[in-house]
C-alpha cells in the first residue's frame, strides 16, 4: 500500500492519542513519500509514551510540512520520493509496524547504494525545518550534575581530565552532607520552575534518600532490580538457545513494559516506557550500574531535554562472561568500585557533552563531584576554563553559583 491509499481505519491499532493525531493529519500523511511517512509514523505510533518535548517535535514536523506551499512541499520531499523501493517494501504493513519497516528500508538502501542519498535528504530537510521553526529554549539555564566514585576511599587516578579544560577544577571542596545538598538544590529548581519531566535524578544504586524530591523524575538501577532480573532471565534463555546478536536485539526491541515485569496499572506510563527502553535498547544497562546511569542520562537529555539533571554513579559488578553476568539476580555481584570510578569519570564527561548538544548550550552549567571527597569541576559562566583552585569552597556555594 502507498501513502495515498491510507484510511482512518488503518490506524485503529494505534494508542488513543497517536490514533487521534494520525487521523487528524491523514491528508498530510497521504501526500508524503513512503520513505518519509514511515519515519514520521515511527514517532507518531509511540506518541502516547513520548515526553512533552518529543510531542512538540512531532507537532513541529506536522506544522512545518502542513504550512508549506505545494511547490515548496514537493521540493522538500523530492529526494525522498526519488528513492527506488521494492514492491515487497510497499506491501509491508508500514502503518502498524513502522519501526520494523525502517529496518527493512535501511537494509534495502544500503544494498542498493541509496543510503547516502537518503541521509543527505534527511539532513537537508532537518536544516530547513529548524530554520523555519527554532528550537525551544529552556526557561532557565540547564544544570547538569554528575556524582562519581561512590565507595572509593582513595585513588591515584587523575579525575576530570576531560572536563577540567572547560571549567574550574577545585581541590578543596567541603561537603559534609554533599549528596543531600545536591538533591535539595535539584528540588529547589523543580519548585521554582515546575514542569513535567523538566528535572531528573538518576541513581546507579538505590535511592540516596527516603523522600524523593517533589516534582523530580527519578530513575534508579536498584529500584528496577525486579524488572532487570526478569529481563536477565529472558536474555539468559535466549542466549542459551544460541540466538544471535541481531535476533537478540530485535527480540528486546519488541518488548513492552508489561513483558519485563512492569505493573502498567501503576505509575506514569510515559516513565514506565522510558525505563523499559533503557533496559531493552541499551547495551549493558541490564547488568552494569555505570552503563545504566550513563545511558539513562544520555536518553533523558536527548528525549526529555530537562532543565536539571543529577546523575549519581554507583559501583558496577566486575566484568565476566555474559552468561555469568546475566545470572546476577541469583548471586551477590562482585563489585568493582575503582573500575567503576574510571567508568563514571568518562560517563560524567559524556553527560556534559550530551547536555551541550541541546539548545541553550552557551549559558548551560555543569558540576562533577567526587562523592565524599574534595575534588570537583564547575563549568559555566563565571568559571574560567582550565583554572585550578586550591582555595577551600563549600559544595553548597558552588551549587548556588551554578543555579543562579
Amino acid at each position: 500500500m502507498l501513502p495515498a491509499l491510507i484510511k482512518p481505519e488503518h490506524f485503529s491499532r494505534y494508542p488513543p492519542l497517536a490514533r487521534e493525531l494520525a487521523t487528524s493529519n491523514i491528508e498530510l500523511l497521504r501526500r508524503l513519500p513512503l520513505a518519509y511517512v514511515s519515519l514520521l509514523l515511527r514517532e507518531m505510533i509511540a506518541y502516547d509514551w513520548k515526553f512533552p518535548v518529543e510531542r512538540h517535535e512531532i507537532a513541529r514536523d506536522l506544522k512545518f510540512l502542513g504550512g508549506l506551499p505545494n511547490a515548496s512541499f514537493e521540493r522538500e520531499m523530492a529526494a525522498f520520493r526519488s528513492l527506488k523501493l521494492t514492491a515487497e517494501l510497499e506491501a509491508f504493513d508500514w502503518v502498524n509496524s513502522p519501526a520494523a519497516f525502517s529496518e527493512k528500508l535501511t537494509a534495502h538502501l544500503w544494498a542498493t547504494h541509496q543510503i547516502d542519498q537518503f541521509r543527505s535528504s534527511a539532513v537537508a530537510y532537518m536544516n530547513h525545518r529548524n530554520e523555519s521553526t527554532p528550537d525551544i529554549v529552556p526557561p532557565i539555564p540547564r544544570l547538569g550534575i554528575a556524582v562519581i566514585g561512590q565507595g572509593v576511599r582513595e585513588t591515584k587516578y587523575p579525575l576530570f581530565r576531560k572536563l577540567r579544560p572547560h571549567g574550574v577544577y577545585f581541590r578543596q571542596v567541603k561537603a559534609s552532607n554533599g549528596l543531600a545538598t545536591l538533591l535539595n538544590g535539584v528540588s529547589a529548581r523543580a519548585s521554582r520552575h515546575a514542569e513535567p519531566f523538566a528535572h531528573w535524578y538518576v541513581d546507579g544504586g538505590g535511592w540516596a534518600t527516603d523522600h524523593l524530591p517533589a516534582g523530580v523524575t527519578a530513575v534508579s538501577y536498584g529500584a528496577l532490580a525486579t524488572v532487570r532480573a526478569e529481563l536477565q532471565r529472558q536474555m539468559q534463555k535466549a542466549y542459551e538457545s544460541g540466538m544471535g546478536a541481531e535476533a537478540m536485539r530485535s527480540l528486546l526491541a519488541r518488548m513492552r513494559p508489561e513483558d519485563v515485569g512492569f505493573d502498567v496499572s501503576k505509575g506514569d506510563p510515559v516513565l514506565n516506557s522510558f525505563e523499559a527502553t533503557l533496559l531493552t535498547e541499551g547495551s549493558g544497562t541490564q547488568v552494569f550500574a555505570t552503563t545504566f546511569v550513563q545511558w539513562a542520562a544520555r536518553e533523558a537529555l536527548r528525549r526529555a531535554q530537562p532543565s536539571t539533571l543529577l546523575a549519581r554513579f554507583a559501583p558496577r559488578q566486575r566484568e565476566r562472561p555474559m552468561n555469568e553476568l546475566l545470572e546476577e539476580a541469583k548471586h551477590k555481584p562482585d563489585l568493582d568500585p575503582h573500575g567503576s570510578l574510571i567508568d563514571a569519570d568518562m560517563g560524567a564527561y559524556y553527560t556534559w557533552l550530551n547536555q551541550q548538544r541541546l539548545s541553550g548550550a552557551q549559558p548551560a552549567r555543569f558540576l562533577a563531584w567526587f562523592e565524599d571527597h574534595e575534588e570537583a569541576v564547575a563549568i559555566g559562566p563565571g568559571f574560567d576554563p582550565g583554572k585550578v583552585s586550591g582555595e577551600p569552597v563549600e559544595l553548597a556555594s558552588l551549587l548556588g553559583r551554578l543555579s543562579d
